[in-house]
C-alpha cells in the first residue's frame, strides 16, 4: 500500500482565514468538475475531448491545486497547476506542469470583472499565454485558453474547457 502522507500534509479543508475573501477567488473551483475541451490550430483544425479537472485546497489553505487530464489518459500524462495567494502584491502566483507534454508556463492571476485572468509564459519566451475562467456559477464555467506571439498586441483562441460540476 502506498504511504500518503505527504498527499495528507499537502491537503488543506479550508480557505486560510485570514485571507479567506480573496482565496475565493478560485476558492469557488473547489471541486470535480466533467470537461469538455476544444482545441483550435491556425489552420482551422478542431480536436475535441472530454476529461476531468479536480481543485482542491493546500498548503494550510493558502493555496489551491488541480489535477487535470483527458478521459483514458493514464496518470503519468496528467498535469497539475498550483496557485498561491500573494497577499503582499493581491495577486495571485500560477504554475501549471504537465511534463508528459513539456509543459510549464507561469502566470500571474487576477480578479477582472466576473472572470479570473491568467497572464504569463512557459519556456518559449515568444509566446504569451493567457487563460481565463468566465461565465463561473456553482455548477459551470468557461475557460479560454489564448496564446499571443506579438507581446499580446493579439491573441488566438488556442483551447477552451466546459466544466461541469461532479458534485
Amino acid at each position: 500500500m502506498q504511504n500518503n502522507a505527504m498527499i495528507d500534509i499537502l491537503a488543506g479543508d479550508e480557505p486560510f482565514p485570514a485571507y479567506k475573501k480573496d482565496l475565493m477567488l478560485y476558492g469557488q473551483l473547489v471541486g470535480s468538475w466533467s470537461v469538455q475541451s476544444t482545441w483550435y490550430d491556425r489552420n482551422g483544425e478542431i480536436k475535441k475531448k472530454r476529461g476531468e479537472w479536480h481543485f482542491g485546497w493546500v498548503l494550510g489553505g493558502r493555496g489551491i491545486q488541480d489535477v487535470l487530464f483527458a478521459e483514458g489518459a493514464t496518470p503519468d500524462q496528467y498535469g497539475t497547476t498550483l496557485r498561491c495567494y500573494d497577499p503582499a502584491l493581491k495577486i495571485w502566483h500560477v504554475s501549471w506542469m504537465q511534463p508528459y507534454g513539456g509543459e510549464f508556463v507561469h502566470l500571474i492571476g487576477r480578479k477582472v470583472g466576473a472572470s479570473i485572468v491568467q497572464e504569463g509564459s512557459g519556456s518559449d519566451p515568444a509566446r504569451r499565454e493567457r487563460w481565463t475562467f468566465r461565465d463561473i456559477t456553482a455548477n459551470s464555467f468557461l475557460w479560454l485558453g489564448e496564446v499571443s506571439f506579438d507581446g499580446g498586441k493579439t491573441w488566438f483562441l488556442e483551447q477552451e474547457m466546459r466544466g461541469t460540476r461532479m458534485e
